[in-house]
């Protein structure tokens, strides 16, 4: 097995990669098979003598930030910027599952969390913790998210969803809003230098590239904790949506509730559930 396996991934790449795919002229007499070190580097908008360190294992701790810019130059998929990133973590010795010195990750809701969540039934409501790993959840929030693939997943999370999954560009037609807010809520819901934090999103700064990271550098965008959503859903078609957050601090975590917004919405959510027409209620017109 090759001590330098990062860069032979990264070269790999380069070299798979014609420039037709990423918008450059083919020119006369390339000797290069794919993209010359000098056009990825620009592309990515690192130095040469940096790629090419990389590239000979001179160097094995590449930033998120320049592994994400790498992966956007190469129009990687998400499985293949999966692996990048775990080369990158075995070059550098670390355990991406670990954070290390930090409290526990809570992922259990107490059981009066359990029974508020039962009472707001057939509402989609749904526990989330401090980096949007969703811990619990209403029968209506299933019906509501399970099936645009929000659910999939042992530890299913919004922001890996989001960014992630090509089936949220799909559900949500405001799909640059929905990242704005869950990226502030992350920036600002939360202890500075949580390691969580950090973890999450060094990681979708690799996997989802510069539309997460130039979101995650951006401190001046507040989250709105109330506010109006559209989903297009594949079965009850298009939804408007309110959303009300209700902070738990003491557990790190909130309950989002979502509710319908005009009578065609209430409507489809009652169909969907199978229940009797005016279980729920519209509340008024999404902004």
């Amino acid at each position: 097995m090759s001590d330098n396996e990062l860069g032979t991934y990264l070269r790999a790449w380069r070299e798979a990669v014609t420039p037709e795919e990423v918008g450059l002229p083919v020119g006369p007499r390339r000797r290069t098979p794919g993209l010359r070190r000098a056009e990825l580097a620009t592309l990515a908008g690192v130095s040469v003598e940096y790629l090419t360190r990389l590239e000979q294992g001179r160097d094995r701790n590449p930033s998120a930030q320049v592994l994400g810019a790498l992966a956007d130059a190469l129009n990687l998929t998400l499985r293949d910027r999966m692996v990048l990133r775990r080369l990158t973590k075995e070059a550098d010795g670390g355990d991406p599952l670990v954070c290390a010195a930090a409290p526990p990750l809570s992922r259990t809701p107490r059981p009066t969390v359990l029974a508020v969540l039962e009472r707001l039934e057939p509402a989609p409501a749904v526990v989330l913790n401090w980096i949007g790993d969703v811990i619990a959840h209403t029968t209506g929030y299933e019906l509501l998210f399970g099936p645009v693939g929000l659910l999939d997943g042992e530890h299913p999370n919004i922001l890996r969803h989001l960014f992630t999954d090509a089936r949220a560009r799909s559900a949500y037609p405001d799909w640059a809003r929905e990242a704005d807010n869950l990226v502030a809520q992350l920036r600002h819901d939360v202890p500075l230098r949580d390691p969580y934090v950090a973890e999450l999103a060094e990681e979708l700064t690799v996997t989802a590239g510069a539309e997460f990271a130039d979101r995650f550098a951006d401190v001046a965008t507040a989250p709105r904790r109330t506010g109006s959503q559209r989903v297009e859903h594949p079965e009850a078609g298009s939804l408007r949506l309110l959303h009300e957050t209700l902070a738990l601090p003491d557990d790190g975590q909130r309950i989002v509730v979502h509710l319908p917004a005009d009578d065609a919405t209430a409507t489809a959510l009652d169909r969907l559930s199978g229940r009797r027409p005016g279980a729920l209620r519209a509340l008024g017109r999404a902004g």
